[in-house]
């Protein structure tokens, strides 16, 4: 009997149990540790953060599910993980904190054979002070709640236009190392359809405040594709969309603090600017969650299992420190943790082995750089391919891992510009590959012709699909398989 414990149950997390279940039969254990119960589509919070949508829309509970599949679930945060196992128990050990009501604190270790690190990032709100809507002065639609929260303070804003009020709304990076600008790009346009929705787009002024020094580089270092005959960029194409919805843009700014009312961002060339807002919705940049390691023992070897960002080391090379040094190669293929060869990491919580982008500083030395994305559709293929892996070691299946790389995985990514089956719009975009690879592709990085944007009333169509089909695909209701990662 083999034990694979996961954790977190986010999109590569669960994307992992549920193959894991599938594939392995009931004398082998799949455990998920998760401090959330409920799963949440996060890319449809855009739409709950404007009111198109509930949270409950959005959500559905884990334990239901899990006692349904043969899952054991456990609503708890790791805190430890002890690969060799302890001085009094050969087994490796994860510990767990329970967050569920009614074991809330209590302390508990876990036997694996085998684990998945899928924890997701942590967000970093506490990077900029004043920054998020629990303990500063701006919104958020990073989980759920949040966007419900956010929903109500767009309402309000939307309320004092009414009344003649002149708003100003921002929405953007609420630090220099963010990454999800596509979260971000989203919901600007979103917020800025509702405004004309409700009739009150000249009493607002609409501002998008990001990390990026181009817009339309999304954190991947911007595309480059031939269209209609001629090549275009992504950033010619993104700025013809600020252009035509009348959205201010501020690029390679980092946000310093948030205060009530205003924030205080610095560009590139060292200056810092203060800019007064009515409602705010600023993303957090990650980290990976304050997970320690000991080994036999007892002895700190966190160090050695993560990167100092605390996203989980895989197969990457991390010895490259200058950006004229990177390439494809750099990047990992199994995300099998080099040291301790029965852990993974899948999704956002593997460490990247550098940005994708080019890192730029101020003048003053403050880091604009935006981080490499790792959500959505990457995060549920490298969940799978790792699932697939363990499966095939408990079966003792004479294969080498399976391979997901970033720089031969193509994706694709629907970013809503307004939400409505007759007025709706929002880009399509499809780049190959993730990671851009310069010396297959020397003039683009990337396939010229499998990388390319859209943007048109099909696409929201296309994103309203997206959002009932993976939902669908979640529940594991019938057919679920036959829905890509």
């Amino acid at each position: 009997m083999a034990r694979v414990v996961v954790l977190g149950a986010g999109v590569a997390g669960h994307t992992a149990v549920m193959h894991l279940r599938r594939k392995l039969s009931k004398a082998h254990e799949v455990v998920v540790v998760t401090p959330n119960s409920q799963w949440n589509w996060i890319p449809s919070n855009i739409w709950v953060g404007t009111g198109k949508m509930t949270k409950e829309q959005v959500l559905f509970p884990l334990a239901p599910l899990y006692a349904k599949k043969g899952v054991i679930y456990h609503q708890a945060r790791a805190v430890a993980i002890y690969p060799e196992g302890t001085a009094d128990n050969a087994s490796a050990l994860v510990e767990i904190e329970y967050t569920s009501p009614d074991r809330a604190g209590e302390v508990e270790r876990i036997p694996f054979d085998y684990l998945i690190n899928a924890t997701g990032p942590k967000l970093k709100f506490e990077a900029t002070p004043g920054l998020g809507p629990d303990n500063g002065y701006s919104v958020s639609v990073c989980t759920a709640a949040h966007a419900e929260h956010a929903s109500k303070e767009l309402a309000k804003v939307i309320e004092a236009a009414r009344s003649g009020q002149q708003q100003r709304l921002i929405v953007g990076m609420g630090n220099g190392t963010c990454t999800c600008q596509g979260a971000a790009f989203e919901y600007a346009f979103n917020v800025e359809f509702e405004l004309r929705e409700a009739g009150v787009r000249d009493k607002c002024e609409l501002v998008y405040l990001t990390n990026e020094t181009e817009l339309g580089d999304f954190g991947v270092g911007g595309m480059r594709f031939h269209q209609d005959g001629f090549m275009t960029t992504s950033q010619l194409w993104t700025e013809s969309i600020f252009r035509e919805r009348g959205v201010k843009a501020i690029s390679g700014a980092a946000v310093k603090k948030v205060v009530e009312g205003g924030l205080t961002y610095e560009t590139l060339d060292g200056v810092e600017h203060d800019l007064t807002f009515d409602f705010a919705m600023l993303l957090p940049p990650f980290s990976g969650h304050p997970i320690k390691a000991f080994n036999k023992a007892g002895e700190d070897i966190t160090d050695v299992v993560f990167a100092p960002s605390g996203f989980m080391k895989v197969d990457a090379d991390y010895s490259k420190t200058n950006y004229e040094d990177w390439s494809a190669e750099d990047w990992p293929r199994t995300y099998q943790n080099p040291t301790y060869p029965n852990m993974f990491a899948a999704g956002i919580a593997f460490a990247p082995p550098h940005a994708i982008s080019q890192p730029r500083k101020s003048a003053t030395g403050t880091l604009i750089a935006p981080a490499p994305p790792r959500t959505g559709q990457p995060s549920g293929t490298i969940g799978r391919a790792v699932a697939d892996t363990i499966i095939d070691r408990i079966k003792g299946r004479n294969k080498a891992a399976h391979e997901a790389p970033m720089t031969r995985m193509g994706a694709a990514c629907v970013a809503s510009t307004g939400s409505s089956f007759l007025s709706g719009s929002a880009a399509a975009m499809v780049m190959y590959p993730v990671v851009p690879d310069w010396k297959k592709y020397p003039e683009t990085g990337r396939h010229p012709r499998h990388t390319r944007g859209e943007i048109g009333l099909f696409g929201h169509w296309i994103k309203y699909m997206l959002h009932h089909l993976f939902i669908h695909k979640a529940k594991a209701r019938p057919g679920w398989t036959f829905i890509p990662e």
